[in-house]
């Protein structure tokens, strides 16, 4: 396999906790991986670095950025992929930067509209639930949600292995008449597909709360929305955190008995610690993109760099080419 390219200046801990990640995937998992980035300020072990002057910063406007910085970390890990010396693309940066450069350098998949961002949403008794859009597309189009549903579902089954992914429309309710012009329009259409062939199952609208509750192992929604979402559960899960955290140091007793509890809960932490995940998948490009946090550590790129080789060596791409109904 070829290797995995990291824009090693992309995030808020880069780059040093962006190329310990990279080298632990080297060592420890031993997949091949690139850094991109600035020599002289990145120490890479026994990674090889392709050089690049530019950083893009998290606040810059990402289309004109990429434009103009064309010896940025970012644009020389997307010309990687497409001149062939690097399987996929990670970055923890400016995350509408991320998505330009791997569209301006590595183009879309052919037929597909618009590409999405896929982001997982933990669920703590099953598997997790492909949220997408997440933020790719604010405002979007009916054809465009039903691509999205079909990349969903490609996606849900070649990363978590599911036989048949079942795809939810998130919406404001269950039935076939709630939601906006655009939902419902979407929703037409997608009870329309022959979701046989495609391997899945259409069930209808979902709700918000479904996303955590072993709903859907798909839901699709326009870029806002999906944001708002995403946005509106790490905010309640931190919370929640925080809270449990609080109490327990609250007294004595409950000391003593955090002792017992918080060993029992770790594991369930550690489900939902985003840290786990690697990042969110930018479906619809013509090659692999994985974008991470922006405060990725070293082990959220280790996991990110482990996604994404089993994404290239599970051809996702050529499964989301041969899947996708051109808009």
């Amino acid at each position: 396999m070829l290797p995995i390219a990291v824009d090693a200046m992309g995030g808020d801990l880069a780059p040093g906790e962006i190329v310990a990640g990279a080298i632990r995937a080297h060592t420890d998992d031993g997949i091949p991986v690139v850094l991109v980035g600035r020599p002289e300020e990145i120490e890479p072990g026994p990674l090889e670095v392709i050089p690049a002057s530019e950083v893009i910063a998290m606040d810059a406007d990402p289309g004109g950025s990429v434009r103009r910085m064309k010896d940025s970390s970012l644009v020389r890990a997307a010309e990687a992929v497409r001149d062939g010396r690097a399987s996929a693309m990670i970055s923890a940066g400016n995350t509408g930067a991320t998505m330009a450069s791997a569209l301006l350098r590595m183009g879309r998949i052919k037929g597909v509209a618009r590409p999405a961002i896929a982001t997982p949403i933990p669920d703590p008794v099953g598997r997790p639930c492909v949220l997408l859009d997440a933020g790719a597309n604010a405002e979007c189009q009916p054809e465009w949600l039903v691509q999205f549903a079909q990349m969903g579902a490609v996606y849900s089954r070649e990363r978590y292995g599911v036989e048949r992914p079942r795809v939810g429309l998130l919406s404001i309710g269950e039935e076939p008449t709630k939601g906006n012009d655009l939902v419902k329009a979407t929703h037409k259409l997608l009870a329309g597909l022959d979701w046989d062939a495609a391997g899945a199952e259409f069930i209808g609208n979902i709700e918000g709360r479904d996303l955590m509750a072993s709903a859907a192992d798909v839901a699709v929604t326009d870029g806002f929305t999906g944001n708002v979402a995403l946005k509106a559960l790490e905010g309640g899960m931190r919370s929640l955190v925080g809270a449990l955290l609080g109490v327990f140091d609250s007294s004595d007793e409950a000391r003593a008995a955090a002792e017992v509890l918080v060993p029992a809960l770790a594991p369930l932490y550690a489900q939902l610690d985003p840290e786990n995940t690697g990042g969110a998948m930018l479906l619809g490009v013509d090659g692999v993109c994985m974008i991470s946090h922006g405060s990725s550590t070293a082990v959220a790129m280790q996991n990110a760099v482990r996604t994404a080789a089993e994404m290239v060596e599970g051809d996702l791409v050529g499964h989301l080419r041969a899947a996708v109904t051109p808009a």
